[in-house]
């Protein structure tokens, strides 16, 4: 099964011809999936309250970085997570950490403000004013 979700992952169609139902590696890989993330999150409920909210903060924290990093680059992203991260902890090191997601907000807005395409963003011609 391992070769076989290998083979629809690089080539969908490639595998349908060798034989390979596609569609069933699919829902196989799915299920796999949606396992191994009830299983984390039952864990991790294990360790911290359970709320609706719950892992809200990581997810602005991601949407920031990719942000700074510019939106559509992955390597861009992972620069931005890491610039966002060195920030709010050199910015809290002289202010207390309750300020830490307003440093990554302020962050955001010079960002968005003095350069909206990111760090590795290319800025088109069309898209200026």
């Amino acid at each position: 099964m391992g070769k076989a979700i290998r083979a629809v992952a690089d080539d969908p169609i490639g595998a349908s011809v060798s034989g390979i139902y596609s569609e069933k590696v699919i829902l196989y890989t799915f299920g796999i999936g949606s396992a191994v993330a009830g299983m984390a999150g039952v864990l991790i409920s294990l360790e911290t309250n359970i709320e609706p909210t719950m892992g809200m903060n990581a997810v602005l924290k991601g949407i920031i970085a990719s942000i700074i990093g510019g939106i559509g680059s992955i390597p861009g992203a992972v620069l931005g997570g890491f610039f966002l991260g060195i920030v709010e902890n050199l910015g809290i090191w002289k202010i207390q950490a309750g300020w830490k997601d307003t440093i990554a907000f302020a962050v955001l807005i010079i960002f968005l403000l003095f350069k909206p395409e990111g760090i590795l963003g290319n800025r088109k011609d069309k898209d200026r004013l």
